[in-house]
């Protein structure tokens, strides 16, 4: 067997979902012969994954054979930071339709944070070029662990709850195939009582590209507008602007991921990246820095810069 049958199979192992996988056996079981002539780098493709890419896999696109329907998949990263720590802890939040508190919170600059985020099918229409209908979740929380003097509180969680209907084009330009696009619902809400509520409700696009192991995803959206009296945020998009990009590029068992946003106007934006790396067997450690604004809804209008470690259960996408 050929060096690159091996490094096929050993890519096939890891994939999660049963179907995929043995596709992706058979696929490099049945692979053109070593010796059958190939073409020149220079007109060759940029080189393809055997299996799912990285989009194809979030998406259970190319899923044939069995009922796909009510599958459960990551949806955006989930991870547990065990340690994050911020230069510029957010000890009296504000907004300007909420008063503001009566002295400053008691918050340490070191704290946990983790993420669960999954979405689930619920309808699939694979007769009008892959459609299906998704509703996701996104909880992300912000544990104050290492305060034991004050019983441990979270000090933020936010809930994001989406509905989405994801069409799966296959079209090629310059190397780059076009493989996601996503018009979605999304809430997104601290669940607090006043003066610390936050929400917002969206509606969005998603583009979602890729080339070899390189994925790209542009998501533009607009707000919702609320009444005056029941707007928690109204210069949310000051700070969060119109839309997010991330790249994601996964180098054997190293995912490296981007997202950035950017709100010309106000010239306010925020950047965060991500290390995604093998630990053990079943273990993936992670690396997250943010610089900006936004890395929370109580904190979407003030900028800090965080790094936190800990493990990883989900990528990116």
């Amino acid at each position: 067997m050929s060096a690159a049958s091996l490094a096929d199979l050993e890519r096939c192992a890891t994939i999660e979902d049963t179907a995929l996988r043995l596709a992706c056996y058979d696929a490099a079981m049945t692979a053109s012969p070593p010796d059958r002539p190939r073409p020149s780098p220079l007109l060759a493709e940029p080189p393809s994954r055997t299996g799912p890419s990285l989009i194809e896999e979030r998406w259970a696109i190319g899923v044939s054979g069995r009922d796909s329907r009510f599958d459960v998949r990551a949806h955006r990263p989930s991870y547990f930071l065990l340690a994050r720590y911020t230069d510029a802890p957010n000890r009296l939040p504000t907004s300007p339709s909420k008063p503001s508190l009566p002295g400053d919170l008691d918050l340490k600059g070191v704290e946990s944070k983790f993420q669960l985020s999954f979405k689930v099918k619920l309808a699939d229409f694979s007769e009008f070029g892959g459609a299906a209908v998704w509703a996701g979740f996104t909880q992300q929380s912000h544990w104050q662990l290492y305060t034991g003097s004050q019983s441990r509180p979270f000090r933020e969680s936010d809930y994001e709850p989406e509905l989405m209907l994801a069409l799966h084009p296959s079209l090629e330009a310059l190397g780059w195939r076009w493989r996601l696009l996503v018009i979605g619902l999304n809430h997104q809400s601290n669940g607090r009582d006043e003066p610390l509520s936050r929400s917002w409700n969206r509606v969005y696009a998603q583009f979602g590209v890729e080339r070899g192991d390189f994925a790209l995803l542009v998501r533009p959206w607009w707000r919702i507008p609320e009444r005056d009296s029941d707007d928690d945020n109204p210069d949310i998009t000051r700070y969060m602007g119109y839309g997010d990009v991330v790249g994601v590029y996964r180098h054997g068992e190293h995912t490296f991921s981007a997202l950035a946003r950017f709100n010309a106007r106000s010239s306010r934006g925020a950047l965060q990246l991500g290390w995604n790396f093998p630990l053990g067997r079943r273990v993936r450690g992670y690396v997250q820095a943010f610089t900006g604004y936004g890395e929370s809804l109580i904190d979407y209008n003030v900028r800090q810069n965080t790094i936190g470690l800990g493990v990883s259960l989900a990528d990116f996408l």
